[in-house]
């Protein structure tokens, strides 16, 4: 993945890092689902790492789900994510530079969304007090088009959301090799 191997400078604006993250998230889901979203933001807040995706169903998907197999979309696309965690734990921990304690993702329908769920090791000196901006009314800048904020959200470029898939597998040790 381009630029994935990059880890941001330690100077580097929170939402730059976290612009980063949602850019890399993208491309992982269309190297290895084969469809990606059509957008992706990601939200830090205290060790709590919530990276939300919006779209990017299969044709396949979207016809079960049309004959109402939520159910069954659900449990496949469960298995598919625990078959990623390692992939995507190891993602999250270079770009962060913080180590993961657990993982979880979860799909909802109507709306598609898939909601990833990191949440981080506490830091040991970590005497920072969570924000939220914007959740007492306080007005929320607005982030620069197509670019980082400065803040505790990153939005993926539009050119990662459209970059065609990047096909690959992983082995039975969850490391990607490609055919």
């Amino acid at each position: 993945m381009p630029g994935s191997d990059a880890t941001p400078p330690a100077d580097a604006p929170l939402g730059a890092v976290l612009a980063g993250l949602s850019n890399e998230m993208v491309a992982v889901q269309k190297k290895y689902w084969g469809r990606g979203p059509v957008e992706a933001k990601s939200y830090l807040l205290d060790d709590l790492l919530t990276i939300v995706l919006r779209g990017g169903l299969t044709v396949a998907e979207e016809t079960m789900l049309a004959n109402g197999h939520h159910d069954e979309v659900r449990a496949f696309r469960q298995l598919w994510q625990n078959d990623m965690e390692g992939l995507l734990v190891s993602m999250v921990q270079r770009r962060l530079g913080r180590r993961v304690a657990t993982y979880q993702s979860q799909i909802l329908f109507d709306p598609n969304i898939v909601i990833e769920i990191f949440v981080l090791e506490r830091e040991r000196d970590s005497r920072v007090p969570a924000s939220a901006a914007g959740l007492a009314g306080a007005p929320v800048p607005d982030p620069p088009a197509n670019g980082p904020s400065d803040g505790t959200v990153g939005s993926a470029s539009d050119a990662a959301l459209a970059a065609p898939p990047e096909r690959s597998r992983l082995d039975d040790r969850g490391d990607a090799y490609q055919r």
